[in-house]
């Protein structure tokens, strides 16, 4: 048994496609001050998410960012929350097939695995 330390290839990609799925928000205070006087104070908020989490959560966008755009709005009506696992799936897929992620199966797939003779 090798006690040397072993990583999952997958580790990275799994981490980012959690943290743009979950999102992270980082909140900082950082006061400098001299002899119980406040000199300066710096108050810092960042958001990493992507844009279908940040808007989930009522982040605030970017200025000029246009979610009224016709890509926008497409984007969002092909696609559908796994009532499992939360993770979004275009609607076709999570109707026929069920949700990749999680392996739930929509009521139309049980229905049809149903009708399937086994040899």
């Amino acid at each position: 048994m090798s006690l040397q330390p072993q990583r999952d290839k997958n580790d990275l990609l799994s981490s980012l496609e959690r943290i743009l799925d979950k999102g992270v928000v980082i909140n900082a205070d950082i006061l400098v001050s001299v002899a119980g006087v406040e000199l300066l104070g710096i108050k810092i908020r960042a958001a990493l998410a992507s844009f279908e989490t940040a808007a989930r959560y009522g982040l605030e966008f970017p200025s000029g960012t246009n979610i009224n755009t016709e890509t926008w709005q497409k984007m969002n009506s092909n696609v559908e929350t796994c009532p499992e696992c939360q993770k979004k799936v275009e609607k076709e897929e999570l109707l026929e097939d069920g949700c990749p992620w999680c392996g739930w199966i929509s009521a139309r797939s049980k229905k049809k695995m149903a009708y399937v003779i086994p040899p």
